[in-house]
């Protein structure tokens, strides 16, 4: 902002030369008109006065415009310097977030391998978790068969046996009452009958 007002100051002191190097140009050619036409000296005398006025005038602004127009260029290189300054600053903070964002990049990757890792070391407990289970179901429901069919072969058995010996008992009735006569049945009634007062 300095460096502005300071700018329309040398603005203003460089219109204010060209209007007083323009109000002694004027007065000095009206000077020279009044003057005698034909009189070379006065042209000489004109041109003197032309160029003392000029370099018055030169010496006048250079001595008045120098510190303001010094100040005035040294702010804007100040500016430039400082906008060069600031846009550098600006470029390294843009690297710096650039490079924080490949390295996050990056560990996203390692991130992203890591779970699919974890997930295929996961599946591949539970494929082992089930396949044990289903091998513990296996092995119960090949136990529950065995003592299923054991015991239904028990209790074949145990029907079977009642069966014969439902049949034994049945043919050896038969047999009895085919081969067994009246005396023979007295005899074994009177063993019997025997046996048991001896018994006694």
């Amino acid at each position: 902002m300095k460096a502005f007002v300071r700018m329309r100051k040398a603005r203003y002191f460089i219109i204010l030369f060209i209007v007083v190097s323009a109000l002694f140009a004027f007065g000095s050619v009206w000077a020279s008109s009044e003057g005698g036409h034909g009189d070379n000296s006065g042209k000489v005398k004109d041109l003197i006065w032309r160029t003392m006025n000029f370099g018055v005038l030169a010496v006048a602004l250079i001595f008045l415009l120098r510190k303001p127009i010094a100040k005035g260029l040294a702010a804007r290189r100040q500016g430039i310097k400082d906008q060069l300054d600031d846009l550098e600053r600006q470029k390294r903070e843009a690297e710096k977030q650039l490079a924080e964002y490949k390295e996050k990049l990056t560990r996203l990757d390692e991130e992203v391998e890591k779970i699919v890792a974890d997930y295929v070391q996961q599946g591949e407990a539970v494929k082992v978790k089930i396949i044990e289970e289903a091998k513990s179901a296996a092995e119960k429901l090949q136990e529950q068969a065995k003592k299923n069919i054991e015991h239904e072969f028990q209790k074949a058995r145990q029907q079977l046996t009642a069966e014969m010996a439902e049949q034994a008992v049945t043919m050896a009735e038969e047999l009895i009452k085919k081969h067994i006569n009246d005396e023979d049945q007295k005899r074994i009634i009177d063993e019997y009958l025997t046996k048991v007062v001896v018994a006694q």
